[in-house]
């Protein structure tokens, strides 16, 4: 067989050829205009989530989601991005979106939520738990958390938001608390032969500065903030877990439990794994057998229910990027189990 194929003309260029002419134009402009920020995407990266069975059978479903790695909502990346970069959704609009999806959906008749996370952003952590309360009331079904390697402060706070709490036998848990992170850098500055000077509206404006050490009473102010969010926590605490504000306060010193001591705290309800958690759910819904489902995007993979959903890496790497990160733009508040 002979296909014979017709040459562009050489006074129509191909549409490709006039697709680069007018990136390599637009590169140009942005980069002759000082542009320290360029991110050319000539493909649509974002799909809606589709459902993807990953074990069992039947109509009843149960969805399985998960919350990995440091809690914090997404900022703009500051990199050098021309082409496509890889698809990805921030953790907090991931879960958004899940849970939306689930509850529109009668045919879901629990959640699971598998946490493997030290936490991260106060705010973040109280998003997410708020989103899990509002699903239960909206959908009206039962949420069980299953902790996996870590949950601990904002990844244990965001359990709280679930009706039942299963730890794996070797889950770290509890770090209840807040932890304020700074950096002084004055002496260092002093070193080098550099000061930095604010010019301020009032003597507080600028405390926590990394460019000066902080006062005792700068100090008190910021641990007054600190209680106060530490405050919210016990409550947290207190209500979910219905354990006496005393005992609260008591087991909330910062430290971690290993999955034993927290089920003799009350800190979970119990020790499982996958399976058992699977099974628990399938018994508090009536439902003789059950289809576990996960939303993903086309391009995931998602064959079973270890896989994990796109979202922050949960590596030690990671973490530390993405706090650094945070870090950047001044002291911040966290729900955080940082050693």
């Amino acid at each position: 067989m002979t296909i014979i194929t017709e040459p562009a003309s050489l006074d129509q260029p191909s549409r490709y050829t006039r697709a680069m002419r007018t990136v390599t134009v637009l590169v140009s402009l942005l980069l002759a205009t000082g542009c320290s920020l360029i991110s050319v995407d000539l493909t649509p990266r974002i799909k809606p989530l589709e459902e993807r069975t990953v074990e069992g059978s039947g109509r009843t479903k149960v969805l399985l989601t998960d919350i990995s790695g440091f809690l914090s909502e997404e900022g703009q990346s500051q990199t050098l991005v021309i082409g496509a970069p890889t698809p990805h959704v921030g953790l907090l609009v991931r879960f958004r979106e899940e849970l939306k999806k689930a509850a529109e959906d009668s045919d879901v008749k629990a959640v699971i939520v598998r946490i493997n996370s030290p936490g991260g952003t106060v705010t973040a952590s109280d998003i997410m738990f708020k989103e899990l309360q509002m699903f239960k009331r909206t959908a009206k079904v039962p949420v069980v958390a299953v902790m996996m390697d870590v949950a601990a402060s904002g990844g244990y706070y965001v359990a709280l938001g679930a009706d039942t709490i299963v730890a794996h036998p070797t889950t770290v848990t509890g770090s209840i608390g807040v932890i304020m992170l700074t950096v002084n850098a004055e002496g260092l500055l002093q070193k080098l032969g550099v000061s930095a000077a604010a010019i301020k509206s009032g003597e507080r404006k600028d405390m926590g500065s990394p460019f000066r050490a902080m006062t005792p009473e700068e100090h008190q102010i910021f641990q007054s903030v600190i209680d106060g969010l530490q405050s919210q926590f016990l409550a947290r605490l207190v209500e979910s877990r219905k354990i006496p504000m005393d005992t609260a306060k008591r087991i909330a010193d910062g430290r971690v439990y290993t999955a034993q001591q927290a089920l003799d705290l009350k800190l979970i309800d119990r020790i499982g794994y996958m399976d058992d958690a699977l099974e628990l759910t399938r018994k508090a819904i009536g439902a003789d057998q059950v289809k576990v489902v996960v939303y993903q995007r086309p391009s995931e993979y998602r064959a079973t229910y270890y896989a994990r959903s796109e979202g922050p890496s949960g590596s030690l790497d990671a973490t530390v990027s993405r706090l650094a990160s945070v870090m950047g733009s001044g002291p911040g508040f966290f729900y955080l189990w940082w050693p």
